[in-house]
C-alpha cells in the first residue's frame, strides 16, 4: 500500500477556487444585456427596431428625398445603429447597411431590417 502524501494548502486552495466566467465580449459570449433583458427579448426588440425604421424611412421617402430634412434622415441612421449595435453586439453587417442608407436611392433597400436578421440569425428568439 502506497502512503498517501500529507496535504498541500495551494493546491487545495486551486482546486476550491471556481471556475473563472468568460471575459466579457469574447468568443462565444453574447454581447452584455442592457437592462436585464433576455437574448430572446434583444433580437426581437432589435427585429422590431429595424422594420420600424426601414418603414419611416420608407412611408416618409418624399421628406427624407432630399432638401432641409435629409440630415434627420442621416441621424434617424446614425441612431438606429447606434442603438441596434447596443443591443445585438456589433456585427459586420451593420457595416454596409449604414454605408446604405447614406446613399441616395440604395437607402429605399430596407438595409437595417436585412442587417438584423442577417446579424441575429443564429439568435432566434424562442416562441415561448
Amino acid at each position: 500500500m502506497i502512503p498517501e502524501p500529507p496535504p498541500n494548502p495551494e493546491t487545495e486552495a486551486l482546486a476550491r477556487r471556481p471556475e473563472r466566467p468568460l471575459v466579457e465580449g469574447s468568443p462565444g459570449q453574447p454581447p452584455p444585456t442592457p437592462g436585464g433583458r433576455s437574448n430572446a427579448s434583444r433580437v426581437r426588440l432589435a427585429r422590431g427596431i429595424a422594420i420600424a425604421a426601414d418603414a419611416v424611412q420608407l412611408l416618409l421617402l418624399p421628406l427624407f428625398a432630399g432638401g432641409f430634412v435629409s440630415p434627420v434622415n442621416d441621424a434617424l441612421d446614425v441612431v438606429i445603429g447606434l442603438v441596434l449595435v447596443r443591443l445585438v453586439g456589433w456585427h459586420w453587417a451593420f457595416l454596409p447597411s449604414f454605408v446604405a442608407e447614406l446613399v441616395p436611392g440604395l437607402d429605399l433597400v430596407p438595409s437595417w431590417t436585412v442587417a438584423v436578421w442577417f446579424a441575429t440569425r443564429s439568435r432566434a428568439p424562442n416562441s415561448a
